[in-house]
């Protein structure tokens, strides 16, 4: 949610924006495979899943 941008048309922001309004994105989880599995199932917002896997390195990255 750190990446949210209503102005930016950046892919890892659009994501953010998108998931932000998705009610049943479980924002407060910290499991990849959660979320992943959630995306693939869910997200059809989401074009590629690399868009993801990006915002999860920049994610992991944060907490260090």
């Amino acid at each position: 949610m750190t990446q949210r941008n209503p102005e930016s048309s950046e892919e890892v922001a659009n994501f953010a924006n998108n998931t932000f309004f998705d009610q049943s994105f479980p924002k407060q989880s910290k499991d990849f495979e959660e979320l992943s599995q959630y995306l693939e199932l869910n997200g059809n917002y989401l074009h590629n899943m690399s868009v993801f896997d990006l915002a999860w390195q920049q994610y992991l990255e944060s907490e260090n």
